[in-house]
């Protein structure tokens, strides 16, 4: 597909998405380059609320690919965040919106952290509309796409508020969300991950040559697709949980739901889900450079190999000696292991074009997937009613 001419992918309705799934380590760079240009902005706007507070409220909100940003982030920053100033936390804004009393407190002083491709979605508006009501002591980050959008537009002259816009070519014409899931979860790491920015460096350098990797090993994942299979598990722990929903739901989109996709953890699968698994279900598990979290996830690897069920369970990340699935893999060379909210950048890309393919097997067009036009680009037929 990527060494398709447009010609040839236009013919097929794929060449929207195959683009923007390949230009994605290139929009890594423009990310980082925009995180450097900004960051006086970004650091003035952070400092003035941490001298007034002691403790702020971060949530990550979004709603489908733009919330699982959050959920992929948000384990990262536990860690790796400054955990004495913020408390962060991701939170779909189809919840924020539908019951706003569950989640908004009044007194404690938030960031509400938007992710939106478009800024448009009647629930990303809806959020921010809903927390001004509820939050007495709120302020806003904006992480979109779209600078003609609603919360940019909405934030444009806000001095509670700071616009921070992603690639232009982030902004994704495809149906599915891709540059701009992967571009928003890197800037997110880069505002407020406390690791230096010469390490930030090496990583960007590292996550864009293995992103760059997947396009070169397309024919690999393409063998994958060949397997006879109408159902995809995508398992992971902690960041790469969030992962797992994201590219769970990618599969889903792009094939028109013709292949049934389920996502857990590497530990919560066995209470249940896993009953999912037949001869005709292929897994993945996005295995984490953790050294304790990785054992649980080559545990669950080692189990659904032995059980002999499925025709295909895969290990998906970084080489690890002494701790690698002696199954099939498809693993990263680097010179370095990354933190795993860094490494589901390159994983995410290999979700990605697992997807493209398999809708191209299921005879869908991937830049228009859903044939019934019952799903959009940009949600509709929300209605959004007035809470008294």
């Amino acid at each position: 597909m990527f060494s398709e001419t447009d010609a040839e992918l236009e013919k097929i309705g794929a060449k929207i998405t195959t683009r923007e799934i390949q230009q994605q380590p290139k929009l890594w760079q423009e990310t980082w380059k925009i995180y450097q240009t900004q960051k006086t902005k970004i650091d003035h706007f952070l400092a003035n609320i941490e001298q007034k507070y002691h403790k702020i409220r971060v949530i990550f909100a979004g709603a489908g690919t733009s919330a699982y940003v959050g959920n992929m982030i948000t384990p990262n920053l536990q860690k790796q965040g400054d955990r004495n100033s913020y408390n962060f936390e991701a939170i779909d804004t189809t919840k924020l919106v539908s019951t706003p009393e569950n989640y908004f407190e009044a007194d404690t002083p938030t960031i509400l952290v938007s992710f939106a491709r478009s800024g448009n979605s009647p629930e990303s508006v809806a959020a921010v509309e809903l927390a001004k009501k509820f939050v007495n002591h709120l302020y806003q980050i904006a992480i979109t796409c779209a600078p003609n959008g609603q919360l940019a537009k909405d934030l444009a002259n806000d001095k509670t508020g700071l616009v921070l816009l992603m690639p232009e070519k982030s902004l994704d014409q495809g149906f599915a969300m891709t540059g701009s899931f992967s571009c928003m979860s890197l800037a997110a790491l880069l505002i407020f991950d406390t690791i230096d920015d010469q390490r930030k460096s090496v990583i960007i350098d590292q996550i864009v040559q293995m992103g760059s990797s997947v396009i070169d090993r397309e024919p690999e994942i393409q063998s994958l697709v060949e397997t006879d299979f109408d159902r995809i598990t995508y398992i992971g722990s902690g960041s790469l949980s969030g992962l797992a929903e994201e590219t769970r739901l990618k599969i889903l989109e792009l094939t028109a739901g013709e292949v049934a996709a389920l996502f857990d953890t590497s530990m919560g699968l066995r209470h249940g889900p896993k009953s999912f698994l037949n001869n005709r279900t292929i897994v993945f598990d996005y295995v984490s450079n953790d050294s304790y979290t990785r054992k649980y996830d080559l545990d669950i690897l080692n189990e659904i190999k032995d059980d002999q069920i499925v025709p295909l369970v895969m290990a998906v990340g970084q080489a690890k000696a002494g701790q690698d699935f002696d199954g099939k893999s498809f693993m990263f060379s680097a010179d370095q292991l990354l933190p795993d909210a860094y490494l589901a950048l390159p994983d995410v890309m290999f979700g990605q074009t697992l997807a493209l393919l398999t809708s191209v097997k299921c005879h869908n067009k991937p830049d228009t997937p859903s044939p019934t036009g019952t799903v959009n680009r940009v949600v509709k037929g929300v209605t959004i009613h007035q809470f008294n």
